[in-house]
């Protein structure tokens, strides 16, 4: 296999596929790498580790932004939006990938509470001064155990957050 060249455009195009992809960036991740060093039509270059790193953190980054997405109180009625169960979801998944690829995932996890609080808060306002009615798509026993994962301080959260979730089950 040839060696990479650094001004290599083929690993910079799959950089930025990587951190565009869809909903589950592992997939474009492994595609990337496939394309990269075996593909037949790619063209087939050994990755560094270094490179090989650049490409699982735009896997982290692309985890990142959906998450944040999912989030944020702005989305919430835009058709990109997809809720705190596709968050928790994603979470999940990005927890298996950092654990898989050796990731520590403490500073993102207080990233995400915060941003639960700011979301469960706005939620609770504007569903009490009737500015929307709920948008939050999991169920409270769902939500409960992803805000203890998360070491979320239940004092800091509105009231009725629990009662605030569209799924009852």
């Amino acid at each position: 296999m040839a060696k990479p060249d650094p001004e290599n455009t083929h690993l910079h195009d799959e950089l930025l596929i990587v951190r565009h992809s869809g909903e589950i960036p592992e997939v474009a991740l492994h595609s990337s790498i496939y394309f990269l060093t075996r593909d037949p039509d790619g063209p087939v270059i050994d990755l560094s580790q270094e490179e090989l790193l650049l490409l699982k953190k735009m896997v982290l980054a692309r985890y990142q932004e959906i998450i944040n997405r999912d989030l944020d109180p702005d989305n919430r009625d835009k058709s990109l939006y997809r809720g705190l169960a596709r968050c928790i979801c994603n979470w999940q998944r990005l927890k298996r990938f950092c654990r898989r690829e050796g990731f520590a995932t403490d500073s993102f996890r207080k990233e995400i509470a915060g941003g639960i609080i700011t979301l469960l808060n706005k939620e609770s306002l504007d569903i009490a001064t009737q500015k929307r009615t709920a948008s939050i798509n999991c169920t409270a026993l769902e939500l409960t155990e992803f805000l203890d994962e998360l070491g979320i301080n239940f004092a800091d959260l509105p009231d009725d957050w629990g009662d605030i979730c569209l799924a009852k089950r």
